[in-house]
């Protein structure tokens, strides 16, 4: 009989101290992933499960059936979104170490998805987020103060300190309140795209969530309602590599890519280069319409790496080579953008420097303006008065005394 079970536990492929390895990571040439019709049978594109749609080539050139959404000023204009959601976050990371909030969490590295998939939508159409989707809403205009207030919990703070910092929250954006527990967010956008569906709507919506949560049963749930209802939702995996200290193997199991997840359930299933804006962009206008003609989900695995750390209270030397960052094969989406732009004779280095600038003057004189209204330790906090207000249409008796005895 040979020698007793044993029990497989995934390991990384490298540990801190060795030399990064991405050699498991197969990406295909730019270009080359087919761009099949978006009324398409699940079944005929399974195979796209595997791969990883990608426009923008080695040299800066955006190449087939994918490329062609956006026009160059389109183009330029999602740079610019990249480039202030990263001095947003270079900021309010800033802000964090000297105190004036508790807690902040960058996307660096992760740009490109989050404001180039909201481009791909219409007003009325809502995203269940996780705490890493800011450029959902800078890349809508939403005031970078209210923004900031939030984060320091101010007098000014939209939500009266009633969420922990990041944890935005805007109707009027298409931006639902973000959950600090984990995949909770997927169930309920699901619940929402069904509930527009029932309604006659033309709204669709979509959900968020990380590599490591998809290992959470509300997954599952929102996995199984979208396939049987055929819920007008995309349901979006953004893959980073990392759920805090743990490495993806560990969520994704045997499966082989988190895309392949959908193909189960009958749900449509892409991987995408998620740091080349112009392929997340094209796929998601794809699952969009999709989801809008009533044609079902379309699951999207965003393949990308988090630069920085999960947030200010993780130190990821304690677990990945400092080197990975920069090894990471899918290179920067900031860089990458830019050079196409560059390469298309619609920007240039000065250009491109002189408005690093203005933008980072731009985030300076908002969070100066949002500090007037106070931070963590200093100035005017939400009133007392907020906490007993916005729960009840009509408040109940034992609240309306409780407010009394405080005197507010």
């Amino acid at each position: 009989m040979g020698s007793g079970l044993s029990l497989h536990v995934p390991e990384p492929e490298v540990r801190p101290g060795g030399a990064p390895d991405f050699s498991g990571v197969k990406i295909a040439r730019a270009g080359t992933v087919r761009r099949p019709p978006v009324d398409v049978d699940p079944s005929e594109i399974r195979d796209l499960a595997f791969s990883i749609i990608r426009v923008l080539n080695r040299n800066g050139e955006a190449v087939g059936e994918w490329a062609g959404t956006l026009t160059d000023e389109e183009t330029l204009a999602g740079l610019k979104t990249m480039m202030r959601v990263r001095a947003f976050d270079r900021r309010m990371l800033m802000a964090q170490r000297q105190g004036k909030t508790s807690f902040y969490m960058q996307c660096l590295g992760e740009e490109a998805i989050a404001c180039a998939f909201r481009k791909a939508l219409e007003p009325g159409d809502m995203n269940f987020p996780t705490y890493r989707q800011q450029g959902l809403l800078i890349a809508d205009d939403y005031p970078l103060v209210d923004m900031m207030c939030q984060i320091y919990s101010n007098r000014r703070d939209p939500l009266k300190g009633r969420q922990l910092p990041i944890m935005y929250s805007s109707k009027s954006h298409g931006f639902f309140s973000i959950s600090g527990n984990l995949a909770t967010q997927f169930v309920q956008g699901v619940g929402w795209a069904m509930a527009s569906a029932i309604k006659g709507g033309k709204d669709i919506a979509a959900a968020w969530i990380g590599d490591g949560s998809t290992a959470e049963s509300d997954f599952h749930a929102g996995m199984v309602f979208a396939s049987t209802y055929k819920a007008p939702v995309v349901l979006n995996i953004v893959n980073n590599q990392w759920a805090i200290s743990t490495f993806q193997g560990i969520a994704k199991g045997g499966s082989g890519t988190f895309a392949a997840r959908g193909l189960g359930f009958g749900i449509p299933s892409l991987r995408v280069d998620g740091n080349d804006y112009l392929a997340v962009h094209a796929a998601a206008k794809w699952a969009v319409e999709r989801a809008r003609r009533n044609l079902g989900p379309t699951l999207i695995e965003w393949v990308t790496y988090r630069a920085a750390a999960h947030s200010t209270s993780d130190d990821p030397s304690a677990y990945r080579p400092k080197e990975e960052t920069d090894a990471w094969p899918l290179g920067d989406p900031v860089k990458r953008l830019k050079n196409h732009l560059i390469l298309r004779g619609a920007w240039s280095e000065e250009r491109h420097v002189q408005a690093e600038a203005e933008i980072d003057a731009e985030i300076l004189a908002a969070q100066k303006e949002a500090e007037s209204h106070g931070t963590l330790h200093t100035g005017p906090k939400p009133s007392v008065r907020d906490m007993f207000e916005g729960v009840y249409e009509e408040m109940p008796p034992h609240l309306r005394r409780q407010r009394q005895e405080a005197g507010v």
